[in-house]
């Protein structure tokens, strides 16, 4: 049976998995919140390793408030960077599977074409900046089988998120305004979750490789915003804005589509729509 750790335990991702975890009965999980395990103090990330025998790390810790980093990019560089090179050098020594979560912000969003995992970074903010970081990294340490998942726009039915927001402020308005000109794709955690599960048995690299994972299809935040007002039968007008005037402290990609080719094609996996994962997301939701 494999060891599995999750850092950032109390994250979206994190919650995901915990939420999860009885679909995999083969794999024996290690929730690990930062109070349970500091992964900036190498030491302990050691400690906690052999101590629990662990084959696997999932990295669902950073340091995830776009526009805080911007005024604590210290704390944002010690969670995003050096916790996972301490994550890094121990996969290493101890010759397990690193799998580290990473983000569409690591480019310049200066593209017309979904970027691949093989485009230049060019991050804008300092969230970016530290989360590049932590890629490079563990590109420098070079553990066997470790991954790199860049993602997008998450969200889940767990803590603060796009869609809980926009459900929660639609309820309570006659219309919102949201962002029109920024280009992505929201990605599912239980869809990312259960892809990373279902990936672990196939990671055979000797060097670190990196992969992009987002539902299938694109839209702007705008077109987010109205289908979750839609599937949530919310009577709110949603209106377009552009990005110029709805300011922000940190300066945001205007197109970060994510090519998801490699990761279908080296694991097999099967992505589904955004549309759908949304659906089943919202009625996840409703039930609560």
């Amino acid at each position: 049976m494999k060891h599995i750790l999750i850092t950032g335990a109390n994250g979206q991702l994190g919650l995901t998995f915990k939420n999860i975890q009885t679909k995999y009965p083969n794999f024996n999980f290690f929730f690990a919140t930062k109070t349970m395990l500091d992964i900036t103090n190498l030491a302990e990330v050691e400690r906690f390793i052999v101590a629990n025998k662990i084959n696997a790390v999932i990295n669902c810790a950073a340091y995830t408030q776009v526009d805080n980093a911007e005024e604590e990019e210290v704390l944002a560089n010690k969670i995003n960077h050096i916790a996972v090179e301490n994550l890094a050098l121990q996969a290493k020594k101890h010759a397990i599977t690193l799998i580290h979560i990473s983000t569409d912000y690591v480019f310049d969003g200066d593209s017309k074409v979904p970027y691949t995992e093989m485009c230049k970074t060019n991050p804008q903010n300092e969230y970016g900046r530290t989360k590049l970081k932590g890629e490079q990294a563990i590109q420098k340490v070079n553990p066997k089988n470790a991954i790199i998942i860049r993602t997008s726009w998450l969200y889940s039915e767990f803590n603060t998120n796009f869609v809980k927001t926009i459900r929660r402020i639609s309820k309570d308005k006659d219309k919102i305004q949201v962002v029109s000109d920024q280009i992505g794709s929201p990605t599912y955690s239980k869809d990312l979750a259960e892809a990373i599960l279902n990936s672990i048995p196939k990671i055979k690299n000797t060097t670190t490789e990196i992969f992009h994972y987002s539902n299938k299809g694109s839209c702007s935040w705008f077109t987010f915003a109205k289908e979750i007002v839609k599937i949530s039968n919310i009577k709110c007008m949603v209106e377009p804005i552009e990005a110029i005037n709805f300011k922000t402290k940190a300066k945001r990609p205007k197109y970060s589509l994510l090519d998801t080719n490699k990761i279908q094609n080296t694991f097999g996996i099967d992505i589904p729509n955004w549309q759908d994962s949304l659906k089943e997301c919202i009625c996840e939701l409703e039930k609560k």
